[in-house]
């Protein structure tokens, strides 16, 4: 296993199990990609009810009015309508694959990825999904799906994987990222700005950049020469990312130059939020938890007790933010 592999497993599925590692890195070559069919769903399974699913591995949160959705491992798909004090498990879920990603354009419609490079999509809130998409040949992982509109989107992935619909979903085509480019680094998250670019963190320092919704993309170097495992928009219109060894970077100019945020950590960040005060928390491994009150320049670093690996955070009641990862869902005190 390569060491930018390992980065990409610890980064979003957060986890040190062989078996999860290694079906997180399972791969086909770009060619053979572009040679597999884009629909292929039988058979396929379920994910089995568990009383237990807010206590196994999630990976990525969805808040869509009242409602958080949560993916991870097995397929769960939970929500919660009570800021997390219960969740409910989704009563139909057409796949048992880990699922690491999940996004909504309304209340209603939302789609989840994963693992095979399964596509899932809602259009009921959470409660119950459609298979769009599944290859069970061992194909990349996908770490990140968005869409400009209700039709197009693109998922990405591992090794520079892009699928990219224009139809809501029933179809989708295996691309390029940036044409004339054979970069295969992983592609570890997506988000937009309020101007509806478009950013990939990257590996080797590289933030991808689309102004023409995620239609063609330009490549960003930063200072920095690690993985980057997501990103943000802040509330004022600055950028922020972040990955391993605890770095945090911040752009104040869409991007055309950035600067290292302080936060006196070497435990890699995979996930953040900022909150309604202002307040950014961001999540990661060995226990980490990382605060600022001043827009991302600085951090305050927080090491748990418990030293459980965290994939994302989002807010909680009062002084709480909630923590998804290794143990499932569990509440934080930011007071503590």
């Amino acid at each position: 296993m390569s060491f930018s592999s390992l980065n990409a497993i610890l980064a979003k599925s957060v986890t040190l199990t062989a078996s999860l590692a290694f079906a997180a890195t399972a791969s086909f070559s770009t060619a053979l990609l572009a040679s597999q069919p884009s629909f292929a769903v039988e058979p396929y399974e379920y994910a089995i009810p568990s009383t237990k699913a807010t206590q196994a591995l999630l990976l990525d949160v969805a808040k869509i009015g009242s409602r958080l959705v949560a993916v991870g491992e097995f397929g769960h798909v939970l929500h919660s309508d009570n800021d997390g004090a219960t969740w409910e498990q989704a009563s139909s879920v057409p796949t048992r694959n880990t699922l690491t990603a999940v996004t909504f354009l309304d209340n209603q419609t939302g789609y989840a990825v994963g693992h095979e490079a399964t596509i899932i999509k809602t259009t009921d809130g959470g409660d119950t999904w459609k298979l769009q998409r599944v290859t069970r040949r061992g194909e990349n992982p996908l770490f990140g799906v968005y869409f400009s509109d209700a039709n197009n989107g693109i998922a990405i992935g591992a090794f520079s994987v892009v699928f990219e619909t224009s139809d809501g979903g029933e179809t989708w085509t295996n691309r390029r990222l940036v044409e004339d480019s054979y970069d295969d680094f992983h592609l570890n998250g997506l988000f937009a700005d309020r101007k509806g670019n478009v950013y990939i963190p990257a590996e080797y320092g590289t933030i991808y950049k689309s102004s023409d919704g995620a239609k063609t993309f330009d490549v960003i170097e930063t200072p920095y020469d690690g993985s980057f495992w997501g990103g943000m928009m802040l509330s004022n219109g600055s950028l922020l990312v972040w990955g391993m060894r605890g770095n945090v970077y911040l752009s104040t100019d869409g991007g055309d130059s950035w600067e290292k945020s302080v936060t006196k950590s070497d435990r890699s960040v995979s996930g953040g939020t900022q909150l309604d005060d202002g307040t950014i928390v961001l999540a990661g491994l060995s226990g980490s938890v990382l605060v600022s009150k001043d827009n991302g320049a600085n951090f305050k670093s927080i090491v748990r007790p418990d030293r459980k690996s965290f994939a994302t955070v989002s807010s909680g009641p009062e002084d709480t933010v909630l923590l998804y990862g290794d143990p499932g869902v569990l509440s934080h005190n930011l007071n503590d």
